[in-house]
């Protein structure tokens, strides 16, 4: 989940530290839960094993896998389950602004937590009294009261899967009916050769998010090719990419995102922990991004199951690609301008980084 504070952090490395306040848009509340076991009751045996999961060396096994959520233990557990769930989603505003995060955009799919009103019913359950749109309720309170003890900003976006068009049409109900509590955006993941020629329920769900003024963010271009990223631009009207490395695959596309500014949800490590990408940091699609001066955020993805966080993703751009502090507060003033909150807000949000980062807005990067 995310969160909204002036907690300041360090990133060390030989030769260079440098202070920064973030904001992240990408993370899964199914994958960020904490490593250690649960420190409450659950109405679940609790599975011995919290061991990250071992990727595949078939990037699209990976990327399905994760996508899916198939191997992740406390998705299964808290699935169901009232008090865990808005626990989970409470600490987790916890470990976030602990990593100096002031702003964040979790996303989920509330189907996975559920086990009635969801057909079908995930994780083997047997059915009981807990449907989508209470998981919504509870992942709401569970970050407002984070918001409050922690003092940050922490927003939600809904998952529809790519496997499951059936559920995407509730998704974006869920959309409209909690876009004043804290639900900001809809978001399509899962295995990017489902497409939505061949899956009309999810081109119908952002039809109607566009319609009614929902915001939208695709995965795409992961492991997929950059057709999957015009598919969510010209077909879902996506404002923001998930992921997006294959998009260098079309320099026509790239280029016209480019003059579109169109905003890239980037993730280093889990990119070359699932295969996504080279595992050589030096040949990361993001320095050519950071190049062309794209609009584009550096962020976790699952890090319960790719034992990261964010100072690593951040670390790892640093020592391995070449980023300066300069170059952080600029992707950090850029991710804050495509966050999904009201304008108000948003310009709040921006003044504060300036203000952090002892800067004058409209310095121009």
């Amino acid at each position: 989940m995310y969160r909204f504070s002036f907690i300041k952090i360090y990133h060390e490395s030989s030769s260079s530290r440098c202070i920064l306040v973030r904001s992240l848009f990408y993370l899964f509340v199914r994958g960020g839960d904490r490593r250690e076991p649960l420190q409450y009751p659950v109405t679940k045996p609790v599975i011995p094993s919290t061991k990250p999961v071992i990727p595949s060396t078939n990037p699209a096994v990976n990327i399905y896998v994760v996508s899916l959520g198939l191997p992740l233990i406390f998705c299964e557990l808290s699935s169901g389950d009232r008090e865990a769930i808005k626990r989970i989603a409470y600490e987790f505003v916890e470990d976030k602004a602990k990593e100096g995060v002031i702003y964040v955009e979790v996303r989920y799919s509330p189907h996975f937590l559920a086990n009635t009103d969801v057909e079908p019913i995930p994780w083997n359950q047997k059915e009981g009294d807990l449907s989508p749109d209470e998981v919504v309720c509870l992942v709401n309170q569970g970050l407002a009261e984070g918001e409050k003890a922690f003092n940050i900003i922490a927003r939600s976006i809904l998952c529809c899967m790519r496997h499951m068009p059936s559920w995407s049409k509730d998704v974006v109900e869920l959309c409209k009916k909690y876009k004043k509590d804290g639900v900001v955006a809809i978001d399509l993941a899962g295995d990017e050769s489902l497409n939505c020629e061949a899956y009309p329920g999810h081109r119908m769900a952002y039809e109607e998010a566009e319609r009614c003024g929902v915001h939208r963010t695709v995965h795409a271009g992961e492991v997929g090719p950059a057709s999957v990223v015009k598919e969510a631009v010209e077909v879902l009207k996506a404002e923001r990419i998930g992921h997006g490395y294959n998009i260098l695959e079309d320099q026509v596309l790239y280029k016209q995102l480019l003059e579109q500014n169109m905003h890239f949800e980037v993730c280093p490590i889990s990119s070359k922990l699932t295969g996504a990408c080279d595992p050589d940091f030096t040949k990361h699609p993001v320095i050519t991004f950071r190049k062309d001066k794209a609009n584009y955020s550096l962020n976790t993805d699952d890090p319960l199951i790719f034992n990261s966080t964010l100072h690593l993703d951040y670390s790892t751009a640093q020592n391995y690609m070449g980023f300066t502090e300069e170059e952080f507060k600029r992707l950090n003033i850029n991710s804050a301008n495509s966050s999904f909150l009201p304008e108000k807000e948003k310009k709040d949000l921006i003044n504060k980084l300036y203000e952090a980062y002892g800067m004058v807005e409209n310095t121009g990067f």
